[in-house]
């Protein structure tokens, strides 16, 4: 029998599909995609990139120049520019404002390296780590209010056909639906219950075990009751927090250790899939009365997953379901048997 599911977040419904249920290792990943060509961003090649906004690099060499350990320059085609004013106006029932923000580009390694979970450990913690300096420096900038760390991995998950590993960042002048919803959602269960619903997940979760894949060094990695897509994985901080930018040293090693480890299962039990990630962080917070007054207590940042193994259709698009033909327990166990 079906199961409609519904997120405690969101308040979305998902159907667990159990009548289309698949075996894990029956899923197929896809790397399928045009010629690469030459990479603008191995070492060696920074004049093909546009001037680096951030690097992490050797001390006696130069910005631009080769020495490097990760990189941050701008994107060559970005969804949203920097320079201008944000120009609010209305056109009848309509609003609009220029199209103003930031779209940078985090190279994660100096050598031709497509998947992030290849990387040595500590320089994954340097990329977590221009993750957090820069939306410390953006969040300087009064034109936005949020910013969003992303990663396409792979062509069918708009990677694109440079198979180098980096992430990529958006600043914006509104705060994104998706995130609101979880903002909205996670105030809704505050005021009635005066705790962090994610915290009340994290405990359930580490209670039950059915859904944990990791439990590492201050973090979990869990296959959500209600997942959009199988193999989803979200990997959480146990130690409450809205801001990912107040990890210290520490945190940053626990979350590359689990980072890693959650990514290398996937590789090697789903045959390397395509997949996306994102960072849901707080919004920044302007001065302003009462404004996302209880973020600090009922918000928690974390990192969502989400292998490209099935496909959305119109009912998706439709309806605002989602259907999943793997119960995420059964991804859970999967994952947690595969050896790395």
């Amino acid at each position: 029998m079906p199961e409609l599911r519904k997120d405690p977040i969101l308040g979305r419904w998902v159907i667990i599909a159990t009548e289309r249920a698949r075996r894990p290792d029956d899923f197929k990943a896809s790397q399928d995609g045009p010629p690469e060509g030459e990479c603008p961003f191995c070492e060696g090649r920074e004049s093909q990139t546009p001037l680096e906004i951030r690097a992490v690099r050797d001390s006696h060499s130069r910005p631009n120049s080769p020495g490097w350990k990760v990189r941050v320059v701008p994107s060559i085609k970005p969804a949203l520019r920097i320079e201008g004013k944000l120009n609010r106006r209305g056109i009848g029932v309509y609003d609009l404002m220029d199209g103003i923000g930031a779209h940078e580009v985090i190279i994660e390694t100096p050598k031709h390296i497509d998947n992030i979970c290849e990387l040595e450990t500590d320089q994954i913690r340097c990329v977590i780590d221009c993750y957090k300096e820069r939306l410390i420096d953006l969040e300087k900038d009064p034109r936005f209010k949020y910013v969003l760390v992303f990663k396409n991995y792979g062509w069918v998950a708009g990677g694109g056909r440079i198979r180098h590993s980096r992430s990529q960042l958006i600043a914006t002048p509104v705060n994104p639906k998706r995130v609101k919803e979880e903002l909205v959602g996670a105030k809704r269960y505050f005021d009635y219950h005066e705790r962090c619903v994610f915290c009340d997940l994290i405990k359930q979760e580490l209670d039950s075990k059915v859904r944990v894949v990791l439990d590492v060094d201050g973090f979990v990695a869990v296959t959500p009751f209600a997942s959009r897509f199988p193999f989803e994985v979200w990997i959480l901080p146990k130690k409450h927090s809205c801001d990912f930018i107040k990890l210290d040293q520490s945190e940053e090693n626990g979350l590359a250790q689990i980072l890693k480890a959650v990514l290398l299962k996937m590789k090697k039990g789903l045959g390397n899939p395509p997949y996306n990630y994102v960072l849901h962080t707080a919004p920044f917070r302007k001065a302003k009365a009462g404004y996302w007054k209880t973020v600090d207590q009922d918000y928690h940042w974390h990192i969502e997953i989400m292998p490209r193994l099935t496909r959305v259709a119109g009912f998706e698009w439709g309806t605002g379901f989602y259907i999943c033909p793997l119960p995420p327990e059964q991804a859970a166990e999967f994952l947690r048997g595969v050896q790395i």
